[in-house]
């Protein structure tokens, strides 16, 4: 997967743990519908769970190239933990840019996905590794394509479960342009984002770790380490 090896995608592969409710979610997306089983196209309006974008800038060493992405979560209801999380990489100097999803499992990774802008052209992506909360997928595309999101109102999303059904999310652009052109997060609020993260990402750890030992008739689990000790 490009980059993935680098830290520029250290913020989407945390938000793969953090999509919490995924395995439920995919339920809802009709992946355990048996095949053959009439079952017309399943519509996902999204909304954002974070306040605004965040465009994040640095280098990377590998590539020595500079690379800034903008990113934001969604979630398909108010106050859910993200189902799908968008990332657009821009790479100084290239004319390529990338488009990253992390998309809930449950999903059939061939043909791949299919995005559009509003009414626009449409542009194909392909499934680049899972995790057990969410799967990457990607597109590189021209600026002309970024340049619509930017002044565009929704991306469609096209995928397909695994009923062999199309699931469409309806993600919403707002904000994108102004984020994608604009200055990079600080760096000190970036880091208190990331521990946050963590704090988090330690939470949820700790009350799955609760919930098995309960299932379990055990004892209550410890609580965990400090973050960074």
């Amino acid at each position: 997967m490009s980059m993935s090896s680098s830290r520029f995608g250290a913020a989407l592969v945390a938000s793969a743990l953090l999509l919490g409710s995924a395995p439920a979610f995919a339920q809802q997306l009709g992946a355990g519908t048996p095949a053959g089983a009439p079952q017309g196209p399943l519509k996902v309006d999204l909304i954002p769970t974070q306040a605004t974008w965040t465009k994040v800038c640095g280098h990377d060493n590998a590539a020595n190239k500079d690379i800034c992405y903008t990113t934001r979560d969604f979630s398909a209801q108010k106050d859910q933990a993200p189902v799908l999380a968008l990332a657009v990489y821009d790479v100084k100097g290239d004319d390529t840019r990338i488009v990253r999803l992390l998309m809930p499992v449950g999903l059939m990774l061939r043909p791949g996905f299919r995005f559009s802008i509003d009414k626009g052209p449409v542009t194909e992506g392909a499934f680049e590794i899972c995790f057990p909360n969410g799967c990457f997928a990607e597109a590189k595309v021209k600026s002309n394509v970024i340049d619509a999101a930017k002044k565009g109102h929704t991306m469609t999303v096209v995928v397909k479960n695994q009923a062999n059904a199309e699931v469409i999310f309806n993600v919403p652009l707002e904000g994108f342009g102004k984020a994608f052109d604009g200055p990079a997060i600080d760096p000190k609020v970036l880091a208190d984002q990331q521990k946050k993260l963590q704090e988090e990402l330690q939470k949820r750890a700790m009350e799955e770790r609760q919930k098995l030992q309960q299932q379990q008739g055990g004892a209550p689990a410890a609580p965990a380490a400090p973050a960074g000790k």
